[in-house]
């Protein structure tokens, strides 16, 4: 499973950090994707409630 973040679309709601903080977070600044920590059924959840449509799965 590959998810995409564009950072042009992204309005910083945090909905992803706050559903998976886990998978989706901050470290030195950067936002970091690590699809280990959540089952793929958790992540596509998160990835749907995204309100800007920033995070995409593919795969």
């Amino acid at each position: 499973m590959d998810i995409k973040w564009d950072d042009k679309v992204c309005i910083h709601a945090g909905e992803c950090v706050k559903g998976l903080p886990q998978v989706f977070k901050i470290e030195n600044d950067q936002f970091v994707i690590d699809p280990s920590g959540a089952s793929e059924a958790e992540i596509r959840e998160v990835v749907a409630r995204c309100p800007s449509g920033a995070l995409k799965v593919e795969g």
